[in-house]
């Protein structure tokens, strides 16, 4: 039996042997998988991942588009034959994504599942098929394992939480189920294999769609680390307080980051994404020109703020149906003619889509208003839900119970207040109550996108042929009314629809009430300001803006050097800068042993000390090593640090000829017995009686943070508080800041953690400039220059011992060392991973150094 001990998640839950991987893709793409429990193996040694050099551009770009369900419709063919025969589905999204980007200079490759179970003995044929004839990949899963996944894992636990339900109980919400996770993992790295048949990684764009594949992008980053790839989620993305009761909610958050570009549909989901990374991978964000970027590794992962749109044309052509003209006809005769107003709502028959609410706010609206009993006829259609179970039961349920009472309180011969239609409608059928509806009602309780309110937008602009069925007169004014919950995707673009709370059932009512009473004037301007807005950002703008921000993204992928570091999900690509490398130790120590004059400049917090330490003062091993490096007369050795020149004096008295620069070099000592002096000109500290105050202010209102006043500057450090509200209260304190003191001869800026006041003119650079013009001074040009920092304060040594190279002031055959702590932006040339690194490297330097001093 083969042991159930796994090394990660990415091997299978069922314990089976993993299958062979497969080959490219010639004409017949194989099958990934036909038994249940098997998968492709994926070897967790990072050195396999490709790292391939730039290749000839393909004649034409090529998108792979990745999502569960491909755009296709499948039927077995009614005739004794054998065989199946398919066509594209008109309504998928994916389909109509295609269409708005055309076909002139983009092919277009999609990758998913079928609806329909394909036996494996037909699963060849079929692969050829598609790809000949729709350039679709098909992706057969067996049919247990896709229950695990989809209705398993992704209904059950994802989806929940996804749209804010805590898995407080079995029955509300999924409690997490790792054999449900591993076979979510097991079908994404399917996905992946299928994918690897087709792509070529250096030319080809891929895009993937929604919550089910959300582990993807770290299989495919780990084939191919330079493959450019987009991930669109389609839900909501829940407030950090939900997401992150989800046990592999680290795995997810990585998996996501291997992509290049994450879009959301709003601002509320990107946010509550951000946040995650910040307060559970410690990772910050910045907008750049307008574009919101995270730093992963090297790596900017884009952020992409974009609501989906609707397919125009394939909208107005279904509007210009003479099937929807009669059905149109047929519905007036059914309302109009009899003096009714139709309300209408279309939702899927799940426990997110609020229709229990909407009804309760129709039969409220009867109550209230007698007058409109009779008159208004609530049309709610039910489409059928997308997931099983407990709950969808129970939505039924209560839905044909609240029908039933409401038409037989309000009901009269002839007239039923609400009209619940369960049966699937063909489209142009909903179309044609689009265009009849008086006003549309989308009231759920959370939704990610929610379409409804743009089609119904475009229906009500309908066409002159509907016009005329209409009785509406030629190129009138067109009206539309939208009552939509604040809690869908598509409310914050809607500005002109009534927004409710759909909790708030009285609300909800008035709503529905004003909808009905407003002035015809005031629903022609709300429905001409949704009209431009839609009719301007429909799925071809949604996707062609996508994909150029996925191309911007991706243009540096050439030129940057990368690996794959990592076991299993925790797997992730470094990217550096060709110039941007790690220090090693033999190369230092080499350079060190072949110099004679040597200038080393040392940060302190984040460098020597890791800033989440408690203790700040440093170790015995740090005194020693230091004191190691300055008993060699041929070493210049400073510790360059924003704390005061007290608590250096103290921290480091028994380093007498340690060099050290206080406040950011506001202050210099060369070593212990000489007499401090400072780098600029003193000023006059008033401006501290401005500043003070401010800083206790933001210090009251932001539990964890703390002043530090030292002789020169002031600090505001919120390391310690929450670190959004930190943040925020940080960028406010800054301007404040930077308002009060614009008269004042200082300098307000941030740094990590902190936001900092000092006098002008002061920086880190300052005191590598002095450093080496005393050096130069006494006649030495030192040869070898080893500076190391850990943030934008030490930028500035970086950039001064980088200039000077083509200066005067170090030996034309230097060797010179910048050094930042951590892969990212910086003027140094070297890195180091973190502190326990930096301080091998220099107790490295100080044995090489013991063994140089003469006795």
């Amino acid at each position: 039996m083969v042991s159930r001990s796994y090394s990660n998640l990415l091997e299978l839950a069922s314990g089976e042997a993993p299958a062979p991987s497969l080959g490219s893709i010639s004409r017949r793409i194989p099958r990934i998988m036909t038994v249940a429990g098997i998968m492709s193996d994926l070897d967790d040694d990072a050195s396999d991942s490709v790292c391939s050099d730039p290749s000839s551009s393909a004649q034409k770009d090529r998108i792979i588009i990745v999502a569960n369900q491909l755009p296709i419709r499948a039927q077995r063919k009614s005739d004794s034959s054998k065989g199946w025969t398919f066509n594209w589905d008109d309504n998928s999204l994916l389909l109509q994504l295609k269409d708005g980007l055309g076909d002139d200079d983009l092919e277009v490759i999609y990758v998913g599942c079928l609806k329909e179970d394909i036996h494996p003995n037909e699963q060849d044929e079929v692969s050829q098929i598609l790809l000949e004839t729709f350039k679709c990949v098909p992706t057969f899963i067996p049919p247990d394992l896709f229950s695990r996944y989809y209705h398993g894992f992704c209904k059950q636990q994802l989806w929940p939480l996804f749209h804010y339900m805590l898995p407080l109980s079995p029955d509300l919400g999924g409690r997490f189920n790792r054999s449900l996770w591993q076979a979510y993992v097991s079908v994404n790295k399917i996905f992946a294999d299928r994918i690897m048949e087709v792509i070529n990684p250096e030319d080809d764009f891929v895009w993937v769609h929604d919550y089910h594949l959300m582990i993807l992008p770290t299989f495919l980053r780990k084939r191919f680390n330079r493959v450019k790839l987009g991930f669109f989620l389609h839900s909501p993305f829940p407030s950090s307080e939900i997401y992150k009761t989800l046990p592999i909610r680290e795995e997810i958050l990585r998996a996501l980051l291997n992509s290049d570009l994450i879009g959301f549909h709003t601002f509320d989901y990107a946010r509550h994404f951000l946040s995650c990374c910040s307060r559970m991978l410690g990772l910050s964000y910045e907008s750049k020109r307008g574009y919101i970027g995270l730093e992963y590794y090297g790596r900017t992962v884009s952020i992409k703020i974009l609501p989906v749109g609707i397919h125009m044309a394939q909208l107005q052509s279904v509007l210009s149906l003479r099937e929807t003209e009669v059905k149109v006809a047929e519905l007036i005769k059914q309302f109009q003619d009899k003096g009714r107003t139709m309300l209408l709502g279309v939702d899927d028959m799940d426990i997110f889509k609020g229709i229990s609410l909407k009804l309760l706010a129709m039969e409220q609206l009867l109550q209230q208003h007698p007058e409109k009993q009779g008159k208004v006829v609530l049309v709610q259609i039910a489409n059928p839900a997308r997931g099983k179970g407990k709950d969808v039961k129970e939505v039924q349920e209560e839905t044909y119970s609240t029908v039933k009472r409401i038409n037989e309180a309000f009901g009269q011969p002839g007239y039923e207040p609400v009209i619940l239609i369960d049966q699937p409608l063909k489209f142009y059928e909903r179309v044609a109550y689009y265009v009849v509806a008086e006003c549309c009602l989308v009231t759920a309780v959370r939704d990610g996108m929610n379409l409804i309110p743009y089609e119904y937008i475009i229906s009500r602009q309908g066409n002159e042929k509907l016009d005329e069925v209409l009785g509406l007169k030629p190129s009138s004014p067109k009206k539309s009314m939208l009552v939509v919950s604040e809690f869908i995707g598509c409310s914050p673009s809607l500005s002109g629809a009534i927004r409710v709370n759909p909790w708030n059932i009285d609300a909800v009512a008035e709503a529905m009430d004003s909808a009905l009473v407003m002035a015809e004037p005031e629903k022609r301007l709300r429905h001409e300001k949704h009209y431009k807005y839609v009719s301007t950002h429909d799925v071809g703008y949604w996707a062609r803006s996508f994909l150029q921000d996925l191309g911007r993204t991706c243009k540096d992928h050439v030129r940057r050097r990368c690996w794959g570091i990592g076991f299993g999900l925790s797997f992730r690509v470094v990217a550096l800068d060709p110039n941007f490398r790690k220090l090693l130790m033999e190369h230092i120590v080499s350079a060190y042993k072949r110099t004679t004059i040597r200038a080393i400049l040392l940060d302190y917090d984040g460098t020597l000390m890791p800033q989440n330490s408690i203790d700040k003062k440093p170790s015995s091993k740090t005194i020693e090593i230091l004191n190691t490096l300055c008993r060699d007369k041929n070493n210049t050795v400073f510790i360059v640090s924003a704390r005061s020149r007290n608590k250096l004096e103290e921290w480091f008295s028994s380093c007498q000829k340690l060099g050290l620069a206080a406040e950011h070099g506001h202050f210099l000592r060369i070593r212990r017995d000489e007499e401090w002096e400072t780098c600029v000109p003193t000023v006059e500290c008033g401006w501290k009686q401005i500043a003070e105050p401010v800083m206790k202010l933001y210090t009251e209102t932001t539990d964890g943070s703390v002043i530090e006043i030292n002789e020169t500057a002031m600090v505001w450090c919120y390391e310690d508080a929450d670190p959004d509200f930190g943040s925020c209260q940080a960028k406010e304190l800054l301007d404040h800041l930077e308002s009060v003191l614009a008269n004042e001869p200082v300098t307000v800026k941030s740094g990590q953690n902190i936001v900092e006041v000092k006098p002008q003119g002061v920086s880190k650079g300052l005191v590598a400039k002095r450093l080496l013009s005393s050096m130069q001074e006494r006649g030495i040009s030192p040869d070898f220059v080893l500076c190391i920092g850990d943030d934008r304060s030490d930028e500035d040594m970086f950039e001064v011992i980088t200039n000077s190279v083509a200066g005067t002031s170090i030996a034309p055959t230097a060797e010179v060392f910048a050094c930042t702590v951590g892969r990212k932006p910086s003027k140094a040339k070297y890195y180091l991973d973190d502190t326990a690194e930096i301080v091998r490297l220099m107790q490295g330097l100080a044995s090489v150094a013991e063994q140089m001093v003469p006795l």
